[in-house]
């Protein structure tokens, strides 16, 4: 077993692909990428169990992040930040955090107001 400290005190480039590129490959090591099953909300218990799926392999790597020191999730579908609503009070913990910003970013996506549902009306052939 790799002794995690070695991340801390070396640059950490152990494998061809991160001397290749310069940097780290995180999710090797980092054990926040691997969400907490029991942190889950409500409603990705219920999302999960609708879609049959027993775990959150595909939300793993959306995280609660900050734009213009505002709370926000990365939304890759629109290429942009949606930012939290102020009246979300955001616990302390990182993990719950993560599930709201996940909660959050599910909604959004299947919201009347997220940008895919115009292009969906343009361009839909059926």
């Amino acid at each position: 077993m790799n002794d995690i400290n070695k991340y801390l005190e070396t640059d950490g480039l152990d494998t061809d692909r991160e001397k290749d590129i310069g940097q780290h490959i995180g999710y090797r090591y980092d054990v926040n990428l691997v969400p907490d099953m029991s942190r889950c909300t409500d409603f990705l218990r219920k999302y999960m169990d609708v879609m049959g799926w027993s775990d959150l392999n595909w939300l793993e790597d959306v995280h609660m992040g900050y734009e213009e020191g505002n709370a926000a999730v990365f939304d890759r579908n629109i290429n942009g930040w949606v930012t939290v609503p102020d009246d979300i009070d955001l616990p302390d913990n990182q993990q719950d955090r993560d599930m709201i910003a996940r909660e959050l970013l599910i909604k959004f996506q299947m919201s009347s107001s997220h940008p895919m549902v115009d292009l969906m009306n343009a361009y839909r052939k059926f």
